[in-house]
């Protein structure tokens, strides 16, 4: 099920918008002012939200400029206000639809489902594009080497990814260091394998919650490393 985050200080509005997109099947949550909007957008685990411009704290188009440099979701921006300016300001700033009030909820709940599905098409066919890998809160895309530690993207250096991914594509492999260090440096360890140490150190501390207790990379001892799963 969807949900959908309604960023509206007139709560009748708020209310009835909420009503007709949870008769569509959709979960829907309120906030009536700009702060709490902003928060529960950022925090928040939600696939859309509506929001609308002229709200007490922050307004609609500083929320949408800030959610938008951190998620990709639909933002649909309303606003009683007819002027383009208005518009183009809250379409440069990254919302994907603008509604003028007043408006029928048909209407927005019309505009909810295309940008939901038209959402949903071009993450399907990212995730087609891409080569991921998935595993309990860790997501590794190998085509654009990043990685997410649930939902939050840690920065890795070439070789922690290299070493991390080589890892997590052989799950409950028991590696040595001197095998980690052929397969990731593509060479003879030769007094090297320290090297290994370090990097795996250097992951755990971001990947793991406890460094010192990882429930993702085991040390095996006397043997090497094992990607758990």
């Amino acid at each position: 099920m969807s949900r959908i985050l309604i960023i509206e200080d007139e709560e009748a509005i708020a209310d009835l918008e909420k009503d007709y997109l949870e008769l569509s099947d959709f979960e829907v949550e309120i906030r009536n002012n700009g702060d709490d909007g902003l928060k529960a957008g950022l925090n928040g685990d939600y696939d859309l939200i509506v929001l609308d411009l002229m709200l007490p704290g922050i307004d609609g188009f500083e929320i949408c400029k800030e959610i938008r440099e951190k998620k990709n979701i639909p933002i649909i921006m309303v606003s009683a206000k007819k002027e383009d300016i208005d518009k183009i300001r809250g379409l440069g700033l990254g919302a994907d639809d603008y509604i003028t009030k007043p408006f029928s909820p048909s209407e927005l709940v019309a505009r909810v489902k295309a940008h939901l599905a038209r959402y949903e098409r071009l993450t399907s066919s990212q995730a087609e594009q891409n080569d991921i890998i998935e595993i309990r809160g860790i997501k590794i895309d190998k085509t654009a080497r990043r990685v997410w530690i649930d939902g939050e993207e840690k920065a890795f250096t070439g070789k922690e990814f290299d070493l991390l991914t080589f890892l997590a594509e052989h799950p409950n492999h028991v590696y040595s260091k001197d095998e980690l260090f052929r397969e990731i440096w593509d060479m003879d360890s030769i007094g090297d394998i320290a090297t290994v140490t370090v990097h795996i150190k250097k992951i755990r501390e971001k990947i793991e919650y406890d460094s010192a207790n990882p429930q993702y990379i085991e040390t095996i001892w006397g043997v090497g490393y094992r990607f758990k799963i």
